[in-house]
């Protein structure tokens, strides 16, 4: 059997394979579609077992005083730290992410599990390949895969957490490719509202990025008794491959088993469409059905095998002998492609940061009222610690500036605390002169939003907070954002949250999200519930009060953690924080696909 190992929390994969060779997901080495400069170090990116490694950290802060000559002979900061390691701080708040890691361990182990045992014995007795393992072989040999939503449907216990889908992305014949692969070893592969929502997410992620997609297909269609929350949004997954066709991005489908109903037009949909002979089956209505509707009698392969339709519908343009035959080809329909980056290559060199990226699991403090200084975790993530800091001394509380990562040159936004005006208009300021440069922006979040009070309304926060939002809004550089911590409010709208389409979203295991904290919301309810209570004369009862709030508090903490929010795919995965920089790395690589282009159009400013 295949044993399959992944990167923390299942980010990055490796698969075993029998005779002991091993192809590793995680190496940087020759692979193709990261041309930097220098070779970023296999330190940066770590297989492990789906154990969480506990290595010695260091903590971090900012002394901006040394330089660094970079190529054109212009000095650039290189960021120095304050951590100490030895203290006992540093111990808590590195205790408590490895803590926050524990629960994503034990969901990489129910990832992996591909619907047990006895699932994945009578798949293989079928002589099929895992989902897992058709996508490693598709892949370019020692190339890295980026997974998404690896979580997806994690915040319903009843269901196995993974969407019953794996989506990623990866180098295929030299070229990085949106991979779409139903796992037909949970549930037949159908289709319930985490896997709608996780393979829409992909397509846009393709669509916005232009990247190939490819599809492996094994699946029965709508989990039916589901129907009523993914027949509307399902019906988008059509509508979005032929928008992805129509923008001149090629779609391409190997069907390796059933593909019925709905699941038929993947491949109808897709420029290229590989059958598996006496494996693969596509119909809009199976035999029973048929018999149902029209009294027919037929079977399978007469109604919608992979002959037939090589044969007679046209419905396959290539027939493979047997699945790797079929991934064969799909790669060489990728290599025919000559499909090349429309964006800038990195040109920036690509050396490691100066500090220890272990140092990331105390970069988050473990009380989250407590500040935590973000140019410590800069200072780990950018290409050789280094950072141009743009207005140092003006909005302290939101550093600006510009970095690289992977020797692709990108433009910072992080929260060093809560939003003022003078915050608001930095950021704004710098996002425009990012457009104008044409270069990518990243949030950093920890955020609880913006400032409130007489003098922060009087000082004209919210004319000063829609500049910022704005700026946002109308960006047209590829956006990434990282939650580290809070995210709550507007604040979240105003660093690009999801809602604003970054092009990827990334959390730490420890960060929160949510219109506000569970403990503000409660009090906020019971102030409004009391002055309810004295406006009507009616009795306010103190204990019940209390009951009250605590079931806000416990209702929104539910609802806020990192595991909900993956679960309903309102990010693309949460990263361990020492892997920050690879999967900075790999998503920039990924923008680049397409062009980078700012503008200079913004909806108008109050001044």
């Amino acid at each position: 059997m295949v044993k399959v190992t992944c990167g923390r929390v299942g980010f990055f994969t490796a698969l075993s394979h029998t005779d002991g060779s091993t192809r590793c997901t995680m190496s940087r080495q020759g692979v193709p579609w990261m041309r930097s400069p220098a070779p970023w170090p296999p330190a940066a990116v770590r297989v492990a077992e789906c154990r969480l490694r506990c290595r010695a950290c260091v903590a971090v802060t900012a002394s901006p005083h040394e330089f660094h000559k970079a190529d054109r002979g212009v000095p650039m900061t290189v960021l120095s730290t304050r951590f100490d390691t030895g203290s006992e701080q540093f111990g808590l708040d590195r205790r408590a992410m490895l803590d926050a890691l524990e629960p994503l361990e034990s969901l990489a182990d129910r990832v992996l599990d591909a619907g047990g045992d006895k699932a994945v014995e009578r798949h293989r007795s079928r002589g099929k390949l895992l989902a897992r393992e058709r996508v490693d072989l598709l892949l370019d040999e020692d190339a890295p895969f980026l997974e998404l939503s690896c979580y997806a449907g994690a915040h319903d216990p009843a269901e196995q957490p993974g969407g019953r889908l794996i989506t990623g992305i990866g180098p295929v014949s030299g070229v990085e490719c949106m991979i779409i692969a139903n796992q037909s070893t949970v549930k037949g592969g159908s289709l319930n509202p985490d896997a709608v929502a996780k393979q829409l997410r992909a397509l846009d992620i393709a669509e916005r990025n232009r990247l190939p997609v490819i599809t492996l297909v094994e699946s029965g269609g709508a989990d039916l008794p589901r129907q009523a929350d993914i027949f509307v949004p399902g019906g988008r997954t059509f509508r979005e491959l032929t928008r992805l066709t129509a923008a001149g991005i090629p779609t391409i489908s190997l069907v390796f088993g059933s593909s019925t109903a709905g699941g038929a037009y993947l491949p109808g949909m897709s420029q290229y469409t590989v059958l598996v002979k006496q494996a693969a089956s596509v119909y809009l209505g199976g035999p029973p059905l048929v018999k149902m509707a029209i009294n027919e009698d037929i079977d399978d392969e007469s109604l919608g095998g992979a002959e037939m339709h090589a044969r007679v519908s046209g419905l396959a343009d290539y027939l493979a002998e047997d699945e790797r035959d079929a991934l064969r080809l799909g790669r060489q329909i990728v290599s025919d492609l000559q499909w090349t980056k429309a964006g800038p290559g990195p040109s920036l060199p690509a050396d490691p940061p100066v500090h220890d990226p272990d140092d990331l699991l105390a970069c988050a403090a473990a009380d989250a009222k407590r500040p935590v200084e973000v140019r410590e975790i800069l200072a780990r993530v950018l290409d050789g610690s280094r950072f141009d800091e743009f207005k140092p001394l003006y909005g302290t509380q939101l550093v600006t500036g510009w970095g690289s990562i992977a020797g692709y040159p990108i433009g910072i936004l992080a929260n060093n605390g809560i939003l003022f005006s003078d915050e608001a208009n930095k950021g704004a300021h710098f996002i425009q002169l990012a457009n104008a440069r044409d270069i990518p922006l990243v949030f950093v979040q920890n955020i609880t939003g913006f400032m409130v009070g007489s003098a922060a309304e009087r000082g004209g926060i919210i004319k000063d907070g829609a500049k910022l939002i704005n700026a946002v809004s109308n960006s047209t550089v590829p956006h990434l954002t990282l939650m580290i911590g809070a995210s709550y409010g507007a604040g979240n709208y105003a660093m690009s949250g999801r809602a604003y389409d970054p092009r990827f979203v990334f959390t730490w295991p420890n960060h929160r999200i949510a219109v506000m904290g569970g403990a503000q919301l409660g009090g906020v309810m019971s102030i409004i519930r009391k002055s309810a209570a004295q406006r009507s004369g009616a009795a306010f009862s103190d204990t019940d009060d209390a009951r009250v709030r605590r079931e806000i508090e416990d209702m929104i903490d539910s609802q806020s953690g990192a595991i909900y929010a993956t679960g309903r795919v309102w990010d693309d995965g949460v990263i361990d924080p020492r892997d920050t920089r690879a999967v900075l790395g790999l998503a920039l690589s990924a923008t680049h696909s397409a062009p980078v282009t700012g503008t200079s159009r913004f909806a108008t400013f109050r001044l």
